[in-house]
């Protein structure tokens, strides 16, 4: 017993095996991009809540990764119909504003020099010249 007993004591770390692979972090486990132990320490230091699962930084870390994937994608679809290689706030302006969800979520949000949507409102357009028949009202506005 003694010899098994200072077998036992030599091994690193007690149960299992010695650590000898490389960390592996939450984020990777998750298979995301933004970082899950960062929005996590946010969480905890916001206080927010008494207490924090250890799913929730995962899930927000997944939502927040999903908004900006969606922002970027439609972004770049806006710079390159202007021809331009790089995503200026103009195009994230023309990204949002166009779509209705984004432009629902972002409703009360200004980005800077993002400008607005070309819009003019249909009673500033000229009127359409009529051909053909009878022009209604234009024996009127001749004197």
């Amino acid at each position: 017993m003694s010899s098994a007993a200072a077998a036992a004591t030599t091994t690193k770390g007690g149960r299992g095996k010695p650590k000898a692979t490389k960390s592996v972090s939450r984020s990777q486990k998750a298979g995301l991009q933004f970082p899950v132990g960062r929005i996590a320490r946010f969480l905890r230091t916001g206080k927010y809540a008494e207490r924090l699962g250890s799913g929730s930084p995962v899930y927000l870390s997944a939502v927040l990764e999903y908004l900006a994937a969606e922002v970027l994608e439609l972004a770049g679809n806006a710079a390159r119909d202007n021809k331009k290689n790089r995503i200026v706030p103009r195009h994230i302006q023309l990204a949002v504003r166009n779509d209705e969800e984004l432009s629902k979520l972002l409703g009360g949000v200004t980005i800077a020099n993002g400008g607005v949507l070309p819009n003019i409102h249909q009673n500033l357009l000229p009127k359409k010249i009529g051909k053909g028949k009878g022009e209604i009202g234009s024996a009127s506005q001749e004197f």
